[in-house]
């Protein structure tokens, strides 16, 4: 296929965010933010939702081995039920941007909201599918939170976290209304989960 884009504004120094695991019931939600140089092009990255988990896996090598700078933000399921989810997501995204060693001229924010930042951005929906820097994010920080989610399921196995990284699939509900709530899940979401009548 055709590559997309490198990133949304030419000729700026511009950082891709994206974030990953805001609709789970468990883990942290985790964001990535990378910057490509104007020349860069691969014609595999997309929308990390589209590509297999192998696919995955060999883009981010690719990534982490080509980009200006990239990195990882992460925030707890804890400050999560603190922050709410919405905002949770766009912390993480400023901790990632915080994270790069190179400081971008812009963000480009998949999705059409952003907690503002000193560095200007711009809101693209489904921008994931749309510019390289994005989908690059995308990638990095679903890689980075399905590890997480693998490590976790060691000690918590009853929950299936390997196959379902903690979304809201029929086993992964059914094993909360079973085992009750791990010290991973997150109560903000939990309790209508528990309440639920299958």
């Amino acid at each position: 296929m055709d590559a997309l884009p490198t990133q949304h504004t030419p000729r700026v120094r511009e950082a891709g965010l994206d974030e990953a695991g805001r609709g789970c019931l468990a883990g942290p939600v985790v964001a990535g933010a990378v910057i490509f140089s104007e020349d860069f092009h691969h014609s595999g990255l997309n929308d990390s939702k589209k590509l297999s988990h192998a696919q995955r896996l060999e883009l981010r090598t690719v990534i982490q081995e080509n980009a200006l700078s990239w990195s990882i933000g992460i925030l707890s399921h804890a400050r999560i039920d603190e922050v709410n989810i919405l905002k949770a997501s766009f912390l993480a995204m400023h901790e990632a941007v915080a994270g790069l060693e190179v400081v971008p001229d812009m963000l480009a924010v998949d999705g059409n909201r952003f907690l503002p930042h000193a560095i200007p951005h711009v809101c693209l929906v489904k921008g994931d599918g749309r510019y390289q820097n994005i989908a690059a994010a995308s990638i990095l920080a679903k890689t980075y939170r399905d590890e997480l989610m693998q490590q976790l399921d060691r000690d918590y196995p009853q929950y299936c976290w390997a196959q379902n990284k903690g979304y809201p699939t029929r086993a992964h509900k059914l094993a909360i209304r079973e085992h009750g709530l791990s010290p991973y899940h997150r109560l903000t979401f939990n309790h209508a989960i528990q309440m639920e009548i299958f």
